[in-house]
């Protein structure tokens, strides 16, 4: 009876997962107006046009290009911070060492559009006051992602950093190396799984965002979640257009999770554990 119960469900949830996946790959291969009419499980004919004509319709390029500096400069930044950050919690005692630790992860329980409105009135402030721009920029809104993804970053590699034992700092010591040869030589080689978790977080976290990324940018400087809106317009939705977009943005991220899926399950395990 498990076995059967089990079964059922499994087959459940990959139906819930799989028929909209068959939707959208359906609707990206159909004419514009069978994608209008009523729905049919197959088309009636079969085009690739939606795929060519996404590009012209919108400057879906600008957008792709802007999803992918923004996405890999918040995941360097992210990644950077939180190793040394995680490597100084997990290592060094320090007055306020659990407030601090306990503070960055409560940040997750509070939900994004808390910080909406400050972020842009200090962001119009710091242009205000020193001429940088913040707003409608690239840079703005990766520092806005960074507040998304180091605390949970921060969190998780000072777990897993737990997770390895001291005396390999404490031997790389003995050989010469310093706190930062030790963690450069021997620790982060040996967190190579939690760190890849923590990329790909911060990745998707700057990738697929909309809210934040549709009030800080304009039209040079939007994202791809953002630029999938501009399918639509006054008199008309290309649907099918909207079905090839957003497949093709799913790829980088379907594949960067494929490639470090292992890496990833490691990583959130050992540093949840430990944390």
């Amino acid at each position: 009876m498990y076995r059967v119960l089990r079964v059922v469900v499994l087959a459940g949830l990959a139906l819930f997962t799989l028929v909209p996946l068959y939707v959208m790959v359906i609707s990206s291969i159909k004419p514009l107006k069978d994608v209008q009419g009523p729905f049919t499980w197959w088309p009636s004919q079969v085009t690739l046009s939606p795929y060519v004509e996404m590009w012209r319709t919108v400057p879906l390029a600008t957008y792709f290009v802007n999803s992918v500096i923004v996405a890999l400069a918040a995941t360097g930044c992210s990644t950077l911070i939180a190793v040394f950050a995680g490597y100084t919690v997990s290592r060094f005692r320090f007055a306020g060492r659990q407030p601090f630790l306990t503070t960055v992860l409560s940040t997750q329980m509070f939900p994004g559009i808390l910080f909406l409105l400050p972020l842009f009135l200090i962001f119009a402030n710091v242009d205000r006051v020193t001429g940088l721009q913040l707003i409608n920029s690239r840079e703005g809104l990766t520092l806005t992602y960074l507040t998304f993804s180091l605390p949970f970053a921060i969190w998780l590699l000072a777990g897993y950093f737990d997770s390895i034992p001291r005396e390999l700092d404490e031997a790389a010591e003995v050989d010469g190396a310093g706190p930062l040869g030790a963690l450069l030589r021997v620790v982060v080689p040996a967190a190579r799984p939690g760190i890849v978790a923590v990329g790909i977080y911060a990745f998707m976290t700057a990738w697929g965002e909309v809210l934040f990324a549709s009030v800080l940018t304009d039209k040079n400087t939007r994202t791809l979640a953002v630029g999938l809106q501009a399918y639509a317009n006054q008199s008309n939705v290309f649907w099918n257009q909207v079905m090839a977009a957003s497949l093709v943005v799913s790829v980088p991220v379907v594949l960067g999770f494929l490639v470090l899926q292992r890496y990833l399950v490691a990583g959130l395990t050992a540093g949840a554990v430990k944390s």
